[in-house]
């Protein structure tokens, strides 16, 4: 990997600020407990702006079902339910008992999340206790899947047990369990289960080791009942993800930090390249907001790393912005000071141990682990391309049955797929007949343009949704492929595409984002590559999806013109901005500036 992104060094430390109305609200929660607790049980279908905003931290966002609202009546309330799927990894029987609550307490689909884990929609507030109960019961979790804190972990989904594969995965468990919060846990628990302790996480002996150290030095945060977060947690949210060499399925460079570990031949680790700062959020018309890979930070021996990772998220913890949200993340610390004195305060305050020069990397790869595949012997796993991550109807019901009948584990991709673990090799040919009747006789045959494409939920669930996004995907990806077989182009894009500019997609590391800006209009970003190595940039402002072919055929034919062996993104990079400039506005029709926005 290799951060594209840069800023220069200050030195000089920020002015003390007013922390905001919001962090006032978390100090005043009791470690996330109110007031949602007592909003829980009232009769109200929805819950107050205090109580949405700590439910985050549960794992949940409230909703409303924007096509069933009708002029002076009530909006149609319901919970978004993110659950904590470190690496993807979702039992048997956790899955089984998910898709029993979204049949019988949600909308009925299940969806996969470009973090890996499963969200479930359409729970009404009445039901919620219910639901969060039976997952953690069923041994799963919720907490930290949402709010200013670290979200759920990413690793490579493919339960492969060779080379750094299981290495990657135990690291992210680890980091996982050792960035939980503690005193909050124990209000998860009080709040969902009445208070059962047994259900609390059990880290392994190294983590616990390393959490006894964070009543320590610069990383202690002043509250020893949430050593490492204190009362006010995060700025904002946190987001972590672990990888192997080579393999960058988890888009490496998005993450608040991302780990790439070396291990020996053995499968022992021996260390990790680390990258920080990188993250996707932005607004449209606030410049000062803006995506942002993450920079090289260097490299950190394996029995370090896991003090490495809470001390950056203390460093986070006490420079982050905590007046403006939209300047909270990390990345904008590190663009605003740069990533020489970010390293210099880590070590100066936080973290001990050497940081070295990075270790030469292989050129990643966009891995999606589609078709069959040797887990181990007499193991295998089956990779089905699942688009938008949305499981509903025959699929839900044949991917239930599967995991019922034969004691499969379900694994998720960053790409929103969907694997299934610890098939038998005589239970091979049964699967594989199953997943025929399901429409997968060939699971890695699936269209190019499909296989790695990203949609977030937008309409008409998301809050933040200014247009369509996952319910129009597919059309818009069928008009792309008919463009590019118009053209003679067989050579596949890189497409993602949102709602809104917040960036759940990650439709800014693509080589066609469209972000939405309006109804019907997106936001036009161009550049970034098949391997999710460079961020993309701005082109149009406003584009109608009316006029998409329009707008991106002569740059097609531009591309094709000049033999079509480097990616687009590529080539739109190597040309220019000019020369894209020129072939969008002839498809266009038009020369008219405004229509080009201002770079970040």
């Amino acid at each position: 990997m290799d951060g594209s992104s840069s800023s220069q060094a200050s030195t000089s430390k920020p002015p003390s600020k007013t922390p905001s109305k919001f962090e006032q609200l978390k100090t005043n929660s009791g470690h996330l407990k109110e007031p949602l607790l007592g909003e829980l049980g009232n009769e109200a279908p929805n819950f107050s702006d205090g109580a949405i905003q700590i439910l985050k931290f549960h794992g949940s966002y409230q909703q409303d079902n924007r096509d069933n609202r009708r002029k002076g009546e009530e909006k149609d309330w319901q919970m978004m339910l993110r659950l904590r799927n470190p690496g993807g990894r979702v039992p048997g029987g956790l899955y089984l008992a998910i898709d029993e609550l979204a049949d019988r307490l949600g909308n009925g689909t299940l969806r996969a999340t470009t973090r890996q884990a499963f969200q479930m929609h359409g729970v009404h507030k009445e039901n919620l206790k219910e639901v969060i109960g039976t997952i953690v019961r069923q041994l799963g979790s919720t907490l930290s899947a949402c709010g200013d804190i670290n979200r759920n972990v990413m690793a490579p989904a493919a339960p492969f047990e060779k080379g750094a594969y299981p290495a990657a995965r135990q690291l992210a468990d680890d980091i996982a369990d050792l960035l939980t919060p503690q005193a909050a846990e124990g209000s998860y628990l009080d709040i969902w289960v009445d208070g059962e302790l047994s259900y609390r996480i059990k880290p392994s002996n190294s983590v616990k080791t390393v959490r006894a150290r964070q009543l320590e030095g610069g990383v202690f945060s002043g509250d020893s009942s949430e050593p490492l977060y204190g009362a006010t947690y995060l700025p904002r949210k946190f987001k972590v993800a672990v990888t192997v060499p080579g393999d960058n399925s988890v888009d490496l460079l998005t993450q608040d930090i991302g780990l790439v570990l070396f291990c020996d031949p053995q499968g022992r680790a021996k260390g990790c390249n680390v990258y920080v700062g990188g993250g996707m959020g932005r607004t449209h018309n606030k410049e000062e907001t803006f995506a942002r890979t993450a920079d090289p930070l260097g490299y950190v021996a394996s029995e370090h790393l896991l003090d490495l990772v809470q001390s950056i998220l203390a460093l986070q913890r006490d420079h982050g912005d905590r007046e403006q949200r939209r300047h909270a993340r990390m990345k904008y610390l590190i663009h605003d000071r740069g990533v020489a004195w970010f390293k210099q305060e880590l070590q100066a305050s936080y973290f001990g141990h050497p940081i070295k020069a990075l270790r030469p990397e292989p050129k990643g790869k966009l891995e999606d682990y589609l078709g069959w595949h040797r887990q181990s012997k007499g193991l295998w796993f089956v990779g089905l391309p699942v688009l938008s991550g949305r499981l509903a109807g025959e699929l839900k019901a044949g991917l239930r049955q599967l995991v019922a009948t034969y004691k499969l584990e379900v694994r998720l991709t960053p790409n929103q797929d969907v694997l299934l673990c610890n098939i038998g090799t005589a239970q091979r040919s049964s699967v594989r007949e199953a997943l025929a009747t399901l429409g997968y006789e060939a699971p890695e045959q699936t269209a190019p343009l499909a296989r790695h494409a990203l949609a977030c939920p937008a309409l008409p669930l998301c809050g933040l949704a200014v247009t369509e996004a996952e319910r129009i995907l597919p059309a818009v990806l069928e008009r792309l492929d008919t463009l590019l077989q118009r053209n003679g182009i067989s050579r596949s894009v890189l497409v993602r595409m949102t709602g809104c500019p917040n960036g759940c997609a990650r439709p800014y590391m693509a080589e066609i984002g469209l972000v939405g800006s309006g109804v019907d209009q997106y936001q036009l970003w161009l550049g970034g590559t098949p391997n999710l190595s460079r961020l993309a940039e701005p082109y149009l402002e406003k584009m109608a999806l009316a006029d998409l072919e329009v707008t991106l055929e002569p740059l097609l034919q531009a591309w094709q013109g000049a033999g079509g062996r480097s990616s687009l993104g590529d080539f739109v990079t190597k040309s220019g901005r000019p020369a894209v400039d020129a072939w969008l506005a002839a498809g266009l029709q038009t020369s008219d500036p405004s229509s080009l926005p201002t770079r970040p």
